[in-house]
This record gives C-alpha cells, structure tokens and sequence, in this order.
C-alpha cells in the first residue's frame, strides 16, 4: 500500500457520550488502467487521480468525526471475490490495523456482505464501504422528520442485503443508524421480517410527508415566487453562498455534508421579485443509488425551480470532475447540462492565486453571454451583487410583465394582485385611479385578465 500520510497516532479525547473516537485505517483500493487509458486520464481534467479519491475518502471519514491515523492507496489489476483485496494486501493491512490499533477500516468501495464478512473476520475490526460511511453521515447529519425517515429507508434497504447468518448478534449491525456502535443500541433489526415491516411503515410515513410538502407547494404556487435552487458537490460553499443571500444562519462548515435537509428562505432582491432560495444537499461522486432513490424526493425544488445555481469550488483541483458528478445527478433528474436554467457560479474566487484566476476570468469571458460564469467569494462577498443582479435579470425572464388599473378604494383588487402576483410598485392618480405594476408567472396571466379585463396592460418581458 502506498501510505498518503499519518497522523499524530495519539488517541483523542472521547465523545461526550462517553464512547472514544474510533481510530481509522482509509484504504483506497482502486482498479489499475493500462498505459494508454492512463495518459487520456491524465489529459481528462474531469477524471479523478486515486490520490484525490482518497483525499474525498479520508474527508467523509473525518466528517463524523474518525480519527483518522493512516490512509493509503492500493491499486489493483483485477477484484476477489472473496475480500476484494489479494491474500498478500489482506495480510499486510491485518498487521498495519493490529500495530496501529485500529478499531474500523473504511474500504473507498463497494463490498458485497461477503467481502466485509471477510475482511472484519481476517482484521478484527469493523469494515465500512463507501455505501456505509456514506449512510453513517447521512444518518448524523438529517434533522427533519423526512430527512431521517429517508435516511432510515436507505440504511434498512441496505442493512438487509447483510444479514449474513449471525444477524441476531447486535455487534454486526450496519447502516445509517449503528455501524460505529455496540451491542445493545436497538432492537428493530431483529430478523428480516421486522426488517421488512419497518420498511412498510416508513414508507408509509413518508407518502404523508410527502403529500404535507406537495401541499406546501401548491400554496407557494397561488403566490407564485420564481424558486431559485442552489445545487453543487459538497463542500462548494452552498451554504455559506445562501446565508450570504438571505442573511440567515444555516450551517456552514468545511467538512462534507455540512447540510443535508433542504432549506427555503423568501429573498428580496434589489430592484428585483422576491425569490425563493433553496439551498440543497450537497452532491457526491458514486452517490449510493439508494439514497439517490430516497432523497429525489428532497431535490423536487430542484426540478421545478426558475433558475439553479450550479455552485462549484473552482479552487479545488478536482472541480471539473466535482462539476461532472453534479451533472450526471441533474440529468438524472431531467435536467440536462444544457438546460438554460443553469447559471454557473464559480465560487472561492479568494483563495485563487493571481494567475489563476486571471485565467478564469478569461475562460468566462470567452463563453456566451447566456452560459458566462459568475465569479464570486461567498466568504467575502467578492462578485455577490453582479451575482443578484443577474439573478434579478434572469427569473424577470421566467415572468410575464402586466400594468393593472384599478380604483383606489378598491383595497380587495389589490389584496388579490399581491396574493396572485409580484406586485413591484404602484401609484395613484388624483382622479382616484391606482396603476399597479406585477409580475405574474405565465399561469396566472389569464386570471388576471380574465378578472380585470380592459384594464390590465402589458406583455411578457
């Protein structure tokens, strides 16, 4: 194995629920390419080095708090089937977990129950995959009452595909919920059955938040906000980008899936509508399908909003392959890379050198005035007001433009124009007529001119 680096092998202080912090050994075992496949990823600015995979490894382990005290690379030519690895690399890493005390391995890959069988039976220790690690902080990270729910889905999904003869034995339990715990911490997977039956209730659970948030929805709609839906690949600053715009305080912290939960904040914009800003989860290459399934639900906004921000960190050296991953999740959705929803904004700008940013600057400037990015620093606000006068510009494209005469003393007509549209501005004339100025979204145009007839003015613009 080739070591990345290792840390202070001291152990850390433990948790203030009374358990020490498990002491990690990352393992990145990834297939080896010919020569020629090689020299194309190395000119692929969007193909990832195992180096930096890793690095992406060693953050989600740190994200719940793993002490990490080594990590390395180990490339293969071909997948066991029995432990993944070859019975040399086995042997070597038993002795590297025994030497360093090692209490969990995270394997950077996808195991089958009998690999992680396998692999905790020859290393005395726990074993997590990529689909695990990732439940495990999805499972801290939920909040909402749908949040955990869909968490609770995906690990019990996945817990089934494990239950390899001893699943009585609460020490060999995994999923989003236990894999870093003892025996003794619940009782519900006692057996596939409750598996299943639990399974059943949650999805139950979840038809009836589901229809709670569509009804959400459908009242936004008679009030037709334009949605404006920030997605990126975790850790974009996302977050930092929409307390900056909302000035509210959503957390914001440089690990991996800070956030998870949706969060929607009205916005005023300067000489512009009032918006609906959604700040999203985060993406990830090689995102568990089944936590893709599970949270599509939470990525709706996403499909039906007016403008998405595509959030990228430009100064990490892996940003086109981040950008990449984040486009094959919308298009999953039904958004294709071309949708002309997507406006880029290339966040980070601050911690850019110079010439690379000078670089970058030259790179948007070459693209079409539709698809230019937005350079910008969330930390610093470097860029934020060509950003909203863009997106002011932008979802004033998504509305249709109207001028509506009414009296003055006919304060019900004006309640019902605020309530069916975005009322800019009015004014009234000594003769006792008030000329409102709206937006309306394409739908409610008809309601309005059916309503106010000859009196209502205007053309989409």
């Amino acid at each position: 194995m080739e070591p990345r680096h290792r840390d202070d092998p001291q152990r850390m202080t433990p948790s203030p629920t009374g358990e020490g912090i498990a002491r990690c050994l990352v393992v990145g075992p990834y297939i080896r390419i010919g020569e020629a496949r090689a020299a194309l990823a190395r000119a692929d600015f969007s193909a990832r080095t195992p180096e930096a995979r890793l690095d992406e490894a060693t953050g989600l382990a740190r994200a719940i708090d793993l002490e990490v005290v080594h990590t390395g690379v180990v490339m293969l030519s071909t997948v066991r089937p029995a432990t993944y690895l070859g019975k040399g690399k086995v042997e070597e890493l038993a002795g590297l977990v025994k030497s360093l005390e090692i209490e969990l391995v995270v394997m950077d890959c996808a195991l089958s129950p009998v690999q992680q069988r396998n692999l905790e039976k020859a290393w005395g220790a726990k074993v997590l995959d990529r689909t695990g690690l990732i439940l495990e902080i999805f499972g801290r990270r939920a909040a909402t009452r749908e949040g955990t729910l869909q968490v609770e889905l995906a690990h019990l999904t996945y817990q089934k595909s494990r239950l390899v003869r001893s699943w009585t034995h609460l020490e060999r339990q995994r999923g989003g919920f236990g894999f870093l715990g003892g025996p003794g911490e619940t009782q519900i997977e006692t057996d596939r059955r409750l598996i299943q039956d639990r399974i059943r209730r949650i999805e139950h659970e979840l038809e009836g938040v589901k229809r709670t948030r569509s009804l959400h929805r459908t009242s936004r709609k008679r009030v037709p906000y334009p949605i404006v839906a920030l997605v990126g690949y975790t850790n974009a600053g996302k977050s930092t980008l929409f307390n900056r715009l909302t000035r509210s305080g959503v957390l914001a912290a440089d690990m991996l899936f800070a956030t998870l939960d949706p969060t929607l904040r009205s916005v005023d914009l300067p000489n512009g509508p009032r918006v609906i800003l959604s700040d999203t989860v985060g993406f990830i290459s090689d995102l568990p399908t089944m936590l893709v399934a599970a949270f599509r639900a939470t990525l709706e906004e996403v499909i039906e909003a007016d403008l998405i921000l595509h959030v990228r960190d430009v100064s990490h050296g892996d940003t086109q392959a981040q950008s990449r991953d984040v486009d094959k999740v919308l298009d999953e959705l039904g958004i294709p890379p071309e949708d002309e929803r997507i406006l880029e904004v290339w966040n980070k700008i601050d911690q850019l050198s110079a010439e690379e940013r000078e670089r970058l600057e030259n790179l948007a400037a070459r693209q079409a005035a539709e698809r230019r990015p937005m350079l910008v620093s969330a930390v610093s606000g470097e860029g934020l007001d060509t950003l909203v006068a863009t997106i002011s510009e932008r979802v004033a494209r998504t509305r249709v433009a109207l001028t509506v005469e009414i009296d003055a003393s006919d304060g019900a007509a004006l309640s019902w124009l605020h309530r069916n549209g975005d009322v800019l501005d009015t004014a009234t004339t000594e003769a006792g007529v008030t000329t409102v100025h709206l937006r309306v979204h394409p739908s409610r145009e008809g309601q309005v001119r059916a309503k106010f007839g000859e009196r209502v003015h205007g053309m989409a613009g």
